[in-house]
């Protein structure tokens, strides 16, 4: 049985058990894309969820690189999940949220957790992958300048590529650009010269730098990594034009999610998931199509920046 399992998974050690597929592509300098799994155990509804596990998988897949989920199985940081891990993922029973503070926590505690950016850029940094895709990274919220995503923090200290839509349309996104500048993040808007609103394609947000092909944003990583820097490259894309959301629509919805949050008191890890949750009904369920679309696009750009670094 032992021996059928290390088969099945691949690469087996004290820090990040990889699957085997993906360790095989890994150890050929193949293209990899690491994805995070918060996003389907907590972020997303039932069966939403498993769409979006679909769509960023065969996103990254069409642009020629192999998708990996990153998660803690049972006790284990995990690069690349099977379809028997997948489907108790999607099903939620007992999986908790995982942020980089709690990697360790639920791997002693021999948990199943769902990572957020931050955990899933420690356990994919650590198996080898350089590129990660996810669909919005966490940040500064509003009214709360002192309450910061973890996700801003592990963005500075670990030097993949990551793909994202801009930070999450609920939170506080000048004061999350201004971190990550203060932080030294290089942030690349992919064929846009501005921030990106999550739910939407613009938010007036200016950034320095811009590329207009995967081989642009491989040539600017590549330029960091040989300084040894240690920071990411964020690449920000806007979500795709047919299922973006007006941004007055958005800043509505988000206003009257943030009164409901404080009205119920909802604070800390619940206040993200609550929030996502009052916009998706808020705008009718036009959310829910924004996120799938973008996690989507964005995967599938992943691959493509991928596919360009193995060249």
């Amino acid at each position: 049985m032992a021996a059928q399992a290390r088969a099945r998974h691949g690469a087996v050690s004290q820090t990040v058990r990889v699957l085997a597929n993906v360790a095989s592509a890994l150890a050929a300098g193949r293209p990899v894309v690491a994805l995070e799994s918060s996003v389907l155990a907590q972020g997303l509804p039932i069966p939403a969820n498993r769409d979006a596990a679909e769509r960023m998988m065969k996103g990254a897949e069409r642009s020629g690189a192999i998708p990996a989920i990153t998660a803690v199985v049972r006790g284990v940081a995990t690069l690349g999940l099977d379809s028997e891990e997948l489907e108790r993922f999607l099903a939620r029973d007992g999986v908790r949220k995982v942020a980089a503070r709690d990697l360790a926590v639920a791997m002693a505690q021999k948990a199943d957790g769902a990572t957020t950016v931050a955990a899933s850029l420690c356990i994919a940094h650590a198996a080898g992958a350089s590129v990660f895709a996810t669909g919005g990274i966490g940040g500064v919220h509003r009214g709360a300048p002192f309450d910061e995503s973890g996700d801003l923090v592990e963005l500075a200290r670990t030097p993949m590529v990551v793909v994202c839509a801009g930070a999450k349309s609920i939170l506080d996104l000048p004061a999350t650009l201004e971190r990550l500048e203060t932080l030294g993040v290089t942030v690349v808007g992919y064929r846009t010269d501005e921030l990106p609103g999550f739910f939407t394609r613009t938010t007036g947000l200016k950034i320095s730098a811009r590329a207009d092909t995967p081989e642009d944003i491989v040539a600017i990583h590549r330029a960091a990594r040989a300084l040894g820097r240690a920071q990411a490259t964020l690449v920000v894309q806007p979500p795709p034009a047919g299922v973006a959301l007006p941004q007055d629509l958005v800043d509505d919805a988000v206003a009257g999610a943030l009164k409901q949050a404080a009205a119920l008191g909802v604070r800390g890890a619940a206040t993200t998931p609550f929030l996502l949750g009052a916009v998706l009904e808020a705008t009718a369920g036009r959310s829910l199509l924004a996120n799938l679309g973008l996690l989507e696009e964005n995967a599938r750009l992943a691959g493509q920046i991928a596919v360009a670094l193995t060249r």
